[in-house]
Parts: structure tokens; sequence; C-alpha cells
């Protein structure tokens, strides 16, 4: 089976990030044909430990890597959201890290937020193959004009 290609995002809290690298690396092979972005530290830190793959850094989380991911979400441009949050620890832009759960919600993205549904998504027959995710219909909340 050729694999279809997805676009996912690579996201980890500072307290998280190491878990997140490990869980890359022993994937790394799955997530080959995919495309992959990441912010900026936890993208560099997995780039050091897997240079096979190719990632596209985005700016830090709190230097606006969220909100670029939440533009990617809004635009359609990303189907998979690997986030491993750390839940112990507050954060000065939980407000971001919040709309980003939001977004995913709201385009229907897939989103895993620790290593057990990173699991889960990956070892899904839909990750390999094609899957075409369904939208709501968001209609009644886009502001019409004046």
């Amino acid at each position: 089976m050729t694999v279809k290609a997805k676009n996912i995002a690579l996201v980890a809290h500072d307290q998280t990030k190491a878990e997140l690298v490990e869980w890359v690396a022993v994937n790394e092979a799955a997530l080959q044909p995919h495309k992959l972005w990441a912010t900026g530290t936890t993208g560099r830190i997995i780039t050091e430990r897997c240079p096979s793959l190719e990632i596209t850094l985005l700016k830090s989380g709190p230097l606006g890597g969220d909100q670029q991911l939440g533009a990617m979400i809004a635009e359609g441009k990303l189907d998979v959201l690997l986030f491993f949050m750390d839940p112990m620890t507050s954060l000065p832009h939980d407000v971001d890290v919040k709309a980003l759960t939001r977004l995913s919600t709201l385009y229907n993205v897939i989103f895993a937020c620790n290593r057990s549904s990173a699991d889960f998504v990956i070892s899904s027959p839909h990750f390999k193959g094609d899957y075409q995710r369904t939208q709501r219909d968001i209609s009644d909340y886009v502001q019409r004009p004046v």
C-alpha cells in the first residue's frame, strides 16, 4: 500500500520534549513519508536526534509558533497535531495552547496530547491510508457582511 502523506505538526512543552523526541525516534520510519512541521526548539531537538526526517521549523511556541500552527489548521493545511502537553505546569502562553485545542476541535484535526494517544494515531490504518476528514458546518458562525 502506498502511504498517503499527511501534514503533521510536532509540538511539546518543555517538560515533555524528551518524551516527544523519544516517541519520534521510535516511530521515525513511519513518519518518514509525511510532511512534518515543528515549533522551534522542539523541531531543532528532533532534527538532531532524527536527522533523516525533513522538518519545517516554525517559530518557538511562545514567540508565535502556536499561532502559525493555528493558521495552518484554519487554512486546512494540517492533518495531525501531536502536541505533548505538560498538564502540571502553568505557562504564560496557555491561551495559545487553548486556542490550538479549540481550532483542532473546530476543524476536526486529529489531535494527540500524549504518548498513548499518539501511539493510537500512528497505529491506525488511517495513518497510512487516505482519510477524508469531515468538516462541521460552521456557516452560522461566519460573520456576514453588514
